[in-house]
This record gives C-alpha cells, sequence and structure tokens, in this order.
C-alpha cells in the first residue's frame, strides 16, 4: 500500500478507538507486581496490543465489506468506496499479526501459546453476527484480553485478579457494543443479521446493557479486593459508574442521537480514568 493511503487505512480501523483496550492493557501489566512495568515489557504489551487491534479491525472490515457496502451508515467505508483493496488490507493484517506475534516472542513462553487462540477469537468476532446475538459478548472476550494477556506477558500464568479484570472489560464493552448496536437495528432485522437489539428490541436491548454495566464495575471491585488495592483504584472504579450512569440517561430507545457521544467520549474517558486512578493507586504506595 502506498504510504500516502495510510491515512485512509487509520481511519477505515478506527485507529483511535485503541484508547478503549490499550488502558487496561496497562492496567494488568501494573497489577502484576504492583509497580510500573520495566520498558522492555510496557513497549511489548504496547507492540501486542496494536497489532492484535489492528488485525482485528482489518479482517472485520474485509469480512463485512459487503455488508458495509449495503449498510447506509457503513456505505462510507473504504473498501466499499474502492479507496482501499483488499490485497492491501490483508497486506496489514499480516504485517498486524505478525508483530502481535513477535511481541508475544518477547514476552513469555505462554503468550507465544495463546497465540492462536487470541488470533481464533480476533478472526471469529466477525462472523458471529451471521449466527448469534452473542456477538457482543464475543467483542467484550477479544478486548478483555488487553488486562489478562498483560499479567500473562509477564508472569507467565493465568491467576484469579487478571481474569476478574477480563470479566469485567468483556462485559463493559459488550454493554457499549449493544448501545452502539441500536443504530442498526433496522438494518440488522431487515437482513438477517443477529444482534441483541435486533432479537430483543431497544428497550430490552438497553436494558440488557445496563445489566452488563452493573456486573462490568463488580467484577472490577472483585478484583482489586483480590489483590487488596487502595482508595485510588476504587476511586476510579467509582468515576466509571458515573461515566456509565451517563451514559445510560442520555440514550434511549426514543432518542439515540447522542449514541456516539456515548459510545466513544465517554467510554475513552472511563478507560483512561481508570488507568490513571490505578497508576496513582500503584504510586502511592
Amino acid at each position: 500500500m502506498a504510504f500516502k493511503k495510510l491515512p485512509v487505512f487509520l481511519e477505515m480501523i478506527k485507529f483511535e478507538h485503541t484508547v478503549f483496550a490499550l488502558p487496561f492493557a496497562y492496567i494488568g501489566a501494573l497489577l502484576t507486581n504492583k509497580q510500573i512495568p520495566t520498558g522492555h515489557d510496557l513497549l511489548w504489551i504496547t507492540v501486542a496490543m496494536v497489532g492484535a487491534r489492528t488485525a482485528a479491525m482489518s479482517l472485520n472490515r474485509i469480512i463485512d465489506r459487503h455488508i458495509d457496502a449495503r449498510n447506509p451508515r457503513t456505505a462510507n467505508r473504504a473498501l466499499p468506496r474502492g479507496l482501499l483493496s483488499v490485497t492491501e488490507v490483508w497486506s496489514y493484517t499480516i504485517i498486524s499479526l505478525a508483530l502481535l506475534l513477535l511481541a508475544a516472542f518477547n514476552l513469555s513462553p505462554l503468550a507465544v501459546k495463546l497465540f492462536p487462540l487470541v488470533v481464533a477469537i480476533l478472526v471469529g468476532y466477525s462472523y458471529t453476527k451471521r449466527f448469534t446475538w452473542a456477538s457482543h459478548l464475543w467483542l467484550g472476550a477479544a478486548l478483555g484480553f488487553a488486562p489478562l494477556g498483560s499479567w500473562i506477558a509477564i508472569t507467565n500464568r493465568v491467576d484469579l485478579a487478571p481474569v476478574l479484570l477480563a470479566g469485567g472489560v468483556l462485559f463493559w464493552v459488550a454493554g457499549f457494543d449493544i448501545i452502539y448496536a441500536c443504530l442498526d437495528y433496522e438494518f440488522d432485522r431487515q437482513n438477517g443479521l443477529y444482534s441483541i437489539p435486533a432479537q430483543f428490541g431497544l428497550r430490552r436491548a438497553l436494558q440488557i446493557s445496563t445489566l452488563f454495566h452493573i456486573i462490568s464495575p463488580a467484577l472490577f471491585i472483585a478484583a482489586g479486593m483480590v489483590l487488596k488495592l487502595g482508595v485510588l483504584y476504587f476511586t476510579g472504579i467509582g468515576i466509571a459508574v458515573v461515566l456509565l450512569i451517563y451514559q445510560h440517561l442520555i440514550v434511549t430507545p426514543v432518542n439515540l442521537a447522542r449514541i456516539n457521544i456515548a459510545f466513544f467520549n465517554l467510554n475513552a474517558a472511563l478507560s483512561i480514568s481508570m488507568l490513571l486512578f490505578t497508576l496513582a493507586d500503584i504510586i502511592v504506595r
């Protein structure tokens, strides 16, 4: 791909949305030994996260390109418009997966062993909307690997605390993905695609999203209790709860106009604030 097309590619994969999962990868890294990780670990965790997310979004755009072309909301994306070719996007996908694998080799043996599973989850997500409304949970599981993967990368093992953190991320992501899927409610129903809004209707979908956003902070709290973290960590969760409540106040079944604010602004603020308060909790110990 020509270098001049790189901005088009980054826009296509919404590179700025990396802010959702990357802070939780750093949270997982901070909590492994309750200290700031080495520069080596932070570097390769960052490479792994960028590689994983870029590969996942690239694959999603390739796999969904025909669906995107029919959907008025997504018809303006790069592949349906012909701004990028499938071959070009595949080249970036392969490079991104290679970066993920390289990062795994520079982190821990268990990370290398889990590489095929991670790739399967990343690839599988884009197909789930074709057969199950639980696709939101699959996406949540993919992003839930952020804190769990960082923990594994540094410790070479799986423990209860990072599993709880991963569960918190899973239900947080699934909850806001349900809200975002409300934008495609009519299109999904008309085209036989599966989502919780299409399956259960907008009102029930937002109720399920609310339930997920109750479970999520509960799991974050449980992780903090297992690790015996301090008041600053739990303050970060408190701020997250406020942001989640506001998210559900501004989106209703009869008013979906502020979904983009709920989706990006509030969730970006949530992940960054939790990272900052976790970091502060570690520093002041």
